[in-house]
């Protein structure tokens, strides 16, 4: 059974203030972990920065790993709500390149620090942590997911002459090199080179002007 079974098994419905105070830990931990890495941020460094007890923490994390699965989730939850308003709008040119200016803008006001946090998780964990990995991949596809759905929808028209399954997955690839390269860099052109790149390769295998976008 792991982790996140036996918590789930031994999980009871909570009240409001407790939905409040496991969010309030889970954001803490996410914060730190974001901050310091998985190693460097303790228990009682989460317990600290969410003003709560060790008994609390407990209470709804039967360890560390449990609270990990909640961070991933939290991150994955936060990384797709930044981005939701555009999704709708991924099945047509200007929407892509919309969303792509979104993204590059995002990383212009963090002063391109920080980079993405489930690609940040994703790298600690790989290797280590099995269950932790699955939880990051499940996170990618709801992204890949998303930006599937429009291409689709392009394709299902008659718009596109290409797998959107392939050129989802690798827009995804090309924006996650570019953020890491934004991040090491600290220029968002990498960024704005790697998906500039894709979204015309797109425009390319496209079978209407992209005047009609």
């Amino acid at each position: 059974m792991t982790t996140q079974e036996r918590g789930s098994a031994r999980a009871k419905p909570l009240t409001a203030k407790g939905r409040a105070t496991r969010q309030r830990i889970v954001a803490a931990a996410a914060q730190l972990m974001y901050e310091r890495g998985l190693t460097e941020a303790t228990l009682e460094d989460v317990r600290a920065a969410a003003g709560v007890s060790g008994s609390q923490i407990y209470h709804y994390f039967a360890d560390k790993q449990a609270l990990l699965l909640a961070v991933i989730e939290f991150q994955t939850a936060a990384v797709l709500e930044l981005q939701e308003p555009h999704f709708p709008r991924l099945d047509t040119m200007a929407g892509l390149r919309g969303w792509r200016d979104a993204l590059v803008d995002y990383q212009r006001r963090m002063q391109c620090r920080g980079g993405c946090p489930i690609g940040t998780l994703g790298s600690e964990v790989a290797e280590s942590n099995p269950e932790a990995r699955l939880a990051v991949a499940s996170g990618f596809l709801r992204w890949e997911s998303a930006i599937r759905e429009g291409l689709t929808a392009m394709h299902a028209r008659g718009e596109l002459d290409a797998d959107p399954g392939d050129l989802a997955l690798a827009t995804l690839a090309a924006l996650q090199g570019g953020l890491l390269l934004t991040q090491i860099q600290r220029e968002v052109r990498p960024l704005e080179v790697a998906l500039d790149t894709m979204l015309d390769h797109i425009a390319s295998v496209r079978k209407i002007s992209p005047a009609t976008a």
